[in-house]
């Protein structure tokens, strides 16, 4: 027999998933009237008989000293850089118009991009106005740390490599980046050029390593040389990419025939400091990213890249955010994204 959802149950009665889910969680803030809705409606479907049976006198054990802001769901999107990009917050967005169309409260919380001795997070994620986060662009190993260790549900989309997957307690969202940039880089390849560099920061972010594996991956297919003074990997500033990027390309003492970039951030400022030096793209140096923005780039689809889908992302993220809530005792996940290449003039020499 197929298995009852919450989903189906709130679509049966035109409701949110969310109301469903309070209902079977003892969840204060929903009327008696609509208790009994979702109650009958669960039977006549057959969900009570997957669960143990719910007692409808429990809706009057919630003591009267909860706050009022337990009285409905808040979820927080949780993120170190308020100056976010538009790809960041296009993502926020997606999620911010999921979480309304489920009635659920959406808030904002801002952390540093570093942390200073004494630090503590913000008492909205530590004192119970949230019941769960989604955090974004947050990369201090502390931070990380300290939002990992709370008693809240959480989906982290991207993790730093010093951070093992398997200690996490709550679902990873990974942008898929070996198999696409090895692509990227077996296409260069393929077209005649094999002195190829790769930049990006790999201690940041574990999607930059799988973007950089991808890289190595296809040089050692072909049985290429990784020439290590064409590659930038170690860590690089939040606020200084231009100064070290433009530092670093103007000390080579021979350019490379291409360059693989960890993002599209990361390959509009080698394109930038190209341009500025006299040097063709593609003619004399291809560049790719990764990413699929168009903030950096003037030309629109110029750059050869991997299209994220940031509005597809969004609501995964909530689904899965959902999910955790109403399933805590769920075995944490980890999720890949795949996205499609797209080719661009960056690289069609």
């Amino acid at each position: 027999m197929k298995k009852i959802t919450m989903q189906e149950i709130a679509d049966a009665l035109d409701i949110s998933r969310v109301t469903v889910w309070k209902v079977f969680n003892n969840y204060p803030g929903v009327s008696d009237a609509l208790i009994d809705l979702v109650l009958t409606k669960a039977q006549e479907m057959g969900y009570l008989k997957q669960k143990a049976p719910i007692s409808r006198d429990t809706k009057d054990m919630v003591s009267i000293d909860i706050p009022a802001a337990k009285t409905e769901m808040n979820v927080s999107v949780v993120v170190s850089r308020p100056e976010s990009s538009m790809f960041w917050m296009n993502i926020i967005h997606q999620i911010a118009k999921e979480l309304v169309s489920s009635n659920i409260n959406l808030m904002y919380t801002y952390l540093p991009s570093k942390t200073s001795d004494g630090y503590s997070l913000p008492s909205v994620l530590t004192n119970g106005t949230v019941q769960g986060i989604i955090v974004l662009n947050v990369y201090d190993y502390d931070l990380l740390n300290m939002l990992n260790d709370l008693k809240i549900q959480k989906v982290f989309l991207d993790m730093v490599t010093s951070i093992p997957e398997d200690s996490l307690t709550g679902d990873l969202f990974l942008f898929e980046g070996k198999s696409s940039v090895n692509k990227i880089t077996s296409s260069i390849i393929n077209k005649g050029r094999t002195e190829i560099g790769f930049i990006g920061d790999i201690e940041y972010a574990k999607t930059n390593f799988d973007r950089y594996e991808g890289f190595l991956s296809a040089m050692n297919q072909y049985t290429l040389p990784v020439k290590k003074e064409y590659c930038l990997v170690h860590s690089i500033g939040i606020y200084t990419y231009a100064e070290e990027i433009n530092d670093f390309l103007s000390n080579l003492k021979q350019m490379p025939q291409a360059f693989v970039c960890a993002s599209d951030y990361v390959a509009h400022f080698i394109i930038k400091y190209l341009n500025a030096n006299n040097f063709n793209v593609p003619e004399d140096i291809a560049v790719s990213g990764y990413d699929g923005t168009t903030e950096y780039i003037d030309q629109v689809d110029y750059l050869t890249t991997v299209q994220v889908q940031t509005r597809e992302l969004g609501k995964r993220l909530v689904t899965q955010l959902l999910y955790r809530i109403s399933n805590p005792d769920s075995p944490p996940e980890v999720t890949y994204i795949y996205s499609k290449i797209r080719y661009g003039e960056s690289t069609n020499f």
